[in-house]
């Protein structure tokens, strides 16, 4: 009966990220091609602000008076819906936008739904769940494959067509999931719940500060990749850009499975510095192959996706997972995510939106000279983050955790 549970829950995971990886490295090339080049950073806000508005909608919502998969069959609908009929709006921008928009704010709060799901019905959350949340990448690795190196769609709108047929399978799925009450139904919540204030009043060492604030930088340049580098390849004439994508994220299980290793030898510190670092030298090697367009330059680019994500977002979820007092442990991981997908993946957007207008002309999109320009911006941003938190964090070894893998409190786990 288990083994069933977990088989569906890792079908819900697949379908979960299929959709998002359907469309996401593609709408850039897809603007470009729609005669919208200088409103691409403007498809990539939209994540940010779903990411803002979801834990709001879960705290006022989804928790409190509705089964988990009815919200989450809900909002998959209507994503679904939104998503699909985008690409027919193409000839006004601001309609286009306006239905991407509407998507991500029904698709953002069915991450915390489908994890929700997952928790609640799994009985080993630290040995199941990532071997769960690993279909979530592979989802988003069949996407990419499907979309681009099948359907040659990284132009068209067949990758968006795809994801609503996706989320509105996905809509159908969720309503035959097994019941998951709302964890809040009866419990009062406050503004200070879902905003995560009691987490920010309680977390106040200099360590959790210094890596939140570093983690809220390094999402700025973060943003640049998924918005810009299929555009880049594109204007190199790498073929099936968004299929060249999915090997950042085959690289993003591999390290996935190495963490915990990283984590034993080297501690949250480190591990970070090493995923900061591989930001730098990412945004180094795109500069470099750029005059020339380097194939393997662009590709080792990408394969360092794995470290550049897992190294930062996963490490940085474990850390405050660890430095959380129970009672707030949730708040902790929303504003987490509030933090860096919110704030920093907003910031990054629009920086990048303004360096590309700036630099990449609409001519000149496929002048190999100013994307070498473009890439050296962030190489320099995140060069400096990097040494920030070096210096900022200091140069202790993270205190090991209890037996239970936990820390007594933040300011007995520095970084």
């Amino acid at each position: 009966m288990q083994d069933m549970v977990k088989g569906r829950l890792r079908l819900m995971m697949f379908l979960q990220f299929f959709i998002w990886g359907s469309w996401y490295a593609t709408a850039g090339n897809f603007m470009k091609n729609h005669g919208m080049t200088d409103l691409i950073y403007l498809a990539y806000v939209v994540s940010p602000i779903g990411s803002i508005v979801a834990p709001f909608f879960m705290g006022m919502i989804a928790d409190r008076f509705f089964a988990v998969q009815k919200v989450m069959g809900v909002m998959h609908l209507l994503s679904g819906g939104f998503v699909f009929c985008a690409p027919q709006l193409a000839a006004s921008p601001g309609l286009f936008l306006a239905f991407l928009l509407f998507h991500m704010l029904c698709y953002m709060p069915t991450l915390g739904l489908a994890t929700a799901t997952a928790f609640h019905l799994l009985t080993d959350r630290e040995r199941e769940f990532p071997l769960v949340r690993v279909f979530g990448t592979l989802g988003w690795i069949a996407a990419g494959i499907l979309v681009s190196l099948v359907l040659k769609g990284d132009t068209t709108g067949i990758p968006m067509r795809v994801a609503g047929t996706a989320g509105l399978l996905m809509g159908l799925y969720s309503f035959t999931l097994p019941n998951v009450p709302p964890p809040g139904a009866g419990r009062k919540m406050t503004f200070r719940d879902i905003a995560g204030l009691d987490a920010i009043a309680r977390l106040k060492s200099r360590p959790f500060w210094v890596f939140l604030l570093s983690v809220l930088l390094t999402s700025i340049p973060l943003a640049t990749y998924f918005s810009y580098v299929p555009v880049f390849l594109k204007a190199a004439d790498v073929p099936n850009p968004a299929f060249k994508m999915t090997f950042g994220n085959m690289s993003e299980a591999a390290f996935l499975l190495l963490l915990p290793w990283f984590f034993r030898r080297l501690g949250v510190k480190w591990v970070l510095v090493i995923g900061m670092s591989a930001w730098v030298l990412r945004y180094a090697l795109f500069a470099l192959a750029a005059p020339d367009a380097v194939v393997w330059m662009m590709m080792l680019g990408i394969l360092l996706h794995g470290a550049c994500y897992d190294f930062v977002y996963v490490a940085g979820q474990i850390y405050t997972d660890q430095v959380a007092p129970p009672a707030i442990r949730a708040q902790a991981q929303g504003l987490f995510v509030l933090v860096s997908y919110g704030i920093g993946h907003g910031l990054g957007a629009l920086a990048a939106g303004w360096t590309f207008n700036s630099v990449v002309t609409a001519e000149g999109t496929r002048s190999l000279g100013q994307w070498q320009l473009f890439w050296i911006i962030p190489v320099i941003f995140a060069t400096f983050v990097t040494l920030a938190f070096v210096l900022g964090s200091g140069v202790k070894r993270v205190v090991p955790p209890t037996p239970k893998g936990e820390f007594s409190s933040a300011e007995s786990a520095p970084l």
